[in-house]
Order: structure tokens, then sequence, then C-alpha cells
């Protein structure tokens, strides 16, 4: 029988131990069963962007760091397991009969999807089914063969004949020229090209587009300003996909009562501040800065002196802030 198809290779087992975390304590907390996280942990099963944010929070990671590096240990590991899980479906016969499947569905004129619909079986299976990612039951075979008005001894012999006149060699090759990269984007070691593209790859972009960087806190009379990623919050719908977005915990105090407590400000970097508009500020070029680097900033109103420079006003005491660095707020949003 051949091995659950590796769709996800992960770095969760290495962090939960890491931290000294069970595995029944992660699926508790995520409201998983202790199988489907185990499944997790082997990358044989799919997640989802909730799943994904909410573990890097239960785990106290960077999304980053779930995703497989050619410079982690465990990389060298998942290589060897994909090509072993590879070679052992190929030498079982899975190739051969998936293409001889996909041939069979072209000549009828089918999409997968058809196919899929057709033999009772989710597109996800009968995709795997194709490129000999997972083995036939018993009690599959004649719904395959029905579905294309066949026979199973009619469908077997076809294959047969599609295999010995080297029609399915091209596809089969084409097959194996398909494993590429389930990791984070331009960074590949090993992994198997689905349907529906680079799964890991997908869920990495896709997830990341719903978050934006926290880089400061309150800290005394200030904001303490840190540009890095490793704390990170979900975006607000009308702000997903900005890459220039990032977020603030304001220091209410100094904000005159019109920021609340406990909100977050979100501010675009890529949008510079005018008189009058409410930014972040700060007396450093936020271009230059490391994300070590730790610098004072301030969520003030810009105002203007008599000379056309500009500054930031602060109340509750007024005071005055010179900024080489203001970017303009674009939404306050309360927890």
């Amino acid at each position: 029988m051949a091995q659950e198809e590796i769709i996800f290779p992960n770095n969760i087992r290495t962090i939960r131990l890491n931290n000294g975390m069970k595995m029944t304590e992660l699926a508790r907390r995520t409201g998983l069963s202790l199988s489907a996280v185990s499944k997790i942990e082997k990358g044989v099963r799919r997640l989802n962007q909730k799943q994904l944010l909410n573990i890097c929070n239960i785990l106290g990671c960077k999304l980053s760091d779930i995703f497989i590096k050619e410079s982690d240990a465990v990389a060298g590991k998942w290589q060897t397991e994909i090509k072993r899980r590879l070679n052992d479906n190929e030498h079982g016969g899975l190739k051969v009969f998936g293409s001889g499947l996909r041939k069979i569905r072209q000549i009828k004129g089918k999409t997968i999807a058809q196919a899929a619909r057709d033999a009772g079986m989710t597109l996800s299976v009968y995709h795997k089914i194709e490129i000999g990612q997972r083995e036939i039951y018993k009690n599959e075979v004649e719904p395959l063969a029905k579905s294309f008005a066949m026979s199973a001894n009619e469908m077997f012999d076809k294959i047969a004949n599609l295999y010995k006149s080297g029609e399915l060699t091209k596809q089969i090759n084409k097959v194996k020229e398909r494993v590429k990269s389930v990791l984070i984007p331009d960074n590949p070691v090993s992994g198997i090209d689905m349907h529906d593209g680079l799964y890991g790859a997908k869920l990495y972009d896709s997830a990341r587009r719903k978050l934006v960087p926290v880089f400061g806190s309150p800290a005394g009379k200030s904001i303490s300003f840190k540009k890095n990623d490793k704390i990170m919050i979900v975006a607000p719908a009308s702000l997903e996909g900005r890459k220039s977005i990032y977020a603030v915990i304001p220091n209410s105090k100094r904000s005159g009562g019109f920021i609340p407590e406990k909100s977050y400000v979100f501010v675009d970097a890529a949008q510079p501040a005018n008189v009058g508009d409410l930014a972040l500020c700060m007396n450093a070029d936020f271009s230059k800065l490391n994300p070590d680097d730790v610098v004072d900033a301030h969520i003030a109103v810009v105002h203007s002196d008599s000379k056309g420079k500009m500054y930031g006003a602060l109340v509750d005491p007024q005071e005055k802030i010179s900024a080489t660095t203001m970017h303009k707020v674009v939404l306050i949003l309360t927890e």
C-alpha cells in the first residue's frame, strides 16, 4: 500500500518540542483531534489559514518559522522521506495506472472535476490517483471504470495497451518533473506540486497577506519602535495584501483621549503624512532601520511651522516632535 502523500513539510513538531509542549496540549488548544495534529506534523494533512495562524499564536512563533528552509536541520530528512515515498509509489505501479487513467480521461474529453464527480470521489482523491500518489481500493475500481463507460477489465486492458505502446512514458516523465517545492517561496527543498499549485507556498502567501507586523508598543512617554515581524496580527479586510502596512500599540496617555486604550494603530509606510494628518513620527530614517534597532516613536498630529517645516504635535502635555519619518495613520482599531 502506498504511503500517505506528504503535502506540507513543516517545523511544527520541532517548535512544539522546543517549547516543551505535548502533542495532546497542542491538540486541545487548537481544537483539533490528536490524529489531525499528528498528521499535520507529519506533513500529510492540510491546514487552512485560520489553523496555521492559530498554531503560530499558540507556539509563539513567526509564520515563516513554520515553513522549512534549506538551512533547517530537518530539511534533509524531509527530502529523503519524500523521495522514498515517490519511489515506493512508482515501483508499486501507481504511476502507470494513474497516467493511464489520465490518458483515458483525456480521450473521453472529461475534465478532472467531471471524472471525479462521475467516479463518486472528491477532486483531491481522484487527482492523487491520477498522479500516482494514492492506491486504488477494490470497491473503487468498478466506479472508476463505469465513469468512463467501461468494465474493470476493459479499463485495465486499455491502460496496459497504452503502456505497451509507449504513450504513457511522456506523461509519467511529466509527472516526475512536477516534483517541486511546497515550502516557503524561493527557498525550495522538495515536495509535490499539487493540482492547486504549490500548497505550502500558497498557504504562506495567503496567510501572510492577512497579517501585519506590530512594530511598536508603549514605553514610558513614547512608543518603543522595533522594525521586525516577531509579533503579527490579523489585518482588517480593507488592509489585506498591502505590504507597506504595519501596526503599533499607541501610548493612549499622550493622545489627548482621541485614541482609545486597547487599540491598534495601522500605519502605511508608503504614505507620507501631510499637515492635519495623524501620523507615526520618529526622529530616525525608517528605511535604514535594522530589525534589532530600537527607537522612540509617537502618534501625533502633523503641523508645519512658519517656514513650512512639518513636525508632530502631542498633547497632555503639549510637545513638539521633530521627525525624520512621518507615516500616515490609515486606521485605528479597538480590540
